[in-house]
């Protein structure tokens, strides 16, 4: 058995060692929110942090991770989606199919956390998932709004909701 630090817990598990990390997050421990895109380490669909830095795991051997390091899920941001990337995200209705997005997500969260006041260019730089939908105004939008603190309006987007209300 092999025990990794994910979400707080310590998990174990039995895979090759070369298996991909994102395999043994989705198929052993059950955490599904990290998804396969293209097996590449291209798209980012599988974006998760390892001690606060983003990392594809599709193409990530599980043996090149330590039990020391702490890997963090989009399931271990915020259980209830209630972490200001997530929340701003479903405010100002950033996925369409939602597939890429919990990726995008942890790409987010990352930048903020060493950029709270990111410029376009720090958005730019950071964000190199890829959304096939193109919700990319969204999502510098989303950006923009936690790091003016919430402030929806502040991001630059009129969006009229089905029930009346605008952001």
């Amino acid at each position: 058995m092999t025990t990794l630090n994910v979400n707080g817990s310590m998990r174990e598990f039995e895979a090759e060692s070369d298996t991909p990390l994102l395999w043994v997050l989705r198929e052993q421990l059950g955490l599904t929110g990290t998804k396969y895109g293209c097996g590449l380490a291209q798209c980012g669909a599988c974006t998760v942090h390892i001690d606060g830095v983003p990392v594809r795991t599709c193409v990530r051997p599980v043996s090149s991770v330590k039990s020391t390091e702490k890997i963090v899920t989009i399931e271990g941001l915020s259980p209830d989606g209630s972490h200001p990337v997530q929340k701003a995200w479903a405010k100002l209705d950033v996925p369409q199919c939602g597939y890429c997005q919990s990726g995008m997500i942890m790409a987010a969260v990352a930048l903020l956390k060493v950029k709270p006041n990111p410029t376009d260019t720090d958005i730019n730089n950071a964000m190199t998932n890829i959304c096939r939908c193109g919700t990319y105004n969204r999502i510098r939008a989303a950006i923009k709004a936690v790091a003016k603190g919430g402030d929806l309006h502040s991001a630059g987007l009129a969006i009229a909701h089905t029930d009346g209300s605008t952001t």
